[in-house]
């Protein structure tokens, strides 16, 4: 057999051709925008995404909000479910009268929401911490209401339950503040 010679193979640069190389990048589906107006370099940054995406501009002081938060509900929670009797005493300047069960109970919601608390302060995802702060804020919410209620059942109106309701309604405000501060969408630079 004789073998034919090749003729030289004519290479064409796709990296000098403009054409070809945007023919190239738009089958491939990269160089362009995306829905979010983010333009991919290649196909495996489209497909992993860019992580900046994902970073969350914090508020300034909302991990310390958290730590401090988590401390406090902590504190709460064990002083509730070791001391009922005393705490309800501090608070409504009266003895519990009937069993600590109710306020034991309460100790245990708090020492679950200071779990959800300390998950909040760990995480770098922004759902997650939107979600830790709007908790905070419904039971700042809920607390200030029930303890209104109750107050007014009773008829007194001691100062470290005034104080209690003041400070729910300073902590539902600057909760708030965190959780509208990170919902808002970052400007455009």
């Amino acid at each position: 057999m004789a073998s034919k010679p090749h003729a030289p193979l004519m290479k064409k640069h796709s990296q000098t051709d403009l054409i070809s190389r945007l023919k190239s990048r738009k089958v491939l589906g990269v160089g362009g925008e995306d829905d979010d107006g983010e333009v991919h370099r290649s196909k495996i940054s489209q497909m992993l995404g860019n992580e900046t995406k994902f970073a969350v501009r914090e508020p300034v002081g909302l991990r310390v909000w958290i730590l401090l938060s988590a401390v406090g509900f902590t504190l709460m929670a064990l002083m509730a479910m070791l001391f009922p009797n005393q705490l309800y005493e501090v608070v409504f300047e009266e003895k519990l009268s009937t069993t600590s069960i109710s306020v034991r109970l309460y100790g245990g919601a708090l020492l679950s929401l200071s779990l959800i608390m300390w998950n909040g302060l760990y995480t770098a995802e922004k759902n997650v911490i939107q979600w830790t702060l709007l908790s905070e804020a419904c039971y700042f919410a809920v607390q200030f209401l029930v303890t209104s209620i109750t107050l007014i059942e009773i008829g007194i109106l001691p100062n470290a339950a005034m104080l209690l309701l003041i400070s729910r309604l300073l902590f539902l405000v600057v909760t708030m503040a965190y959780y509208y501060h990170l919902g808002r969408k970052p400007k455009k630079i």
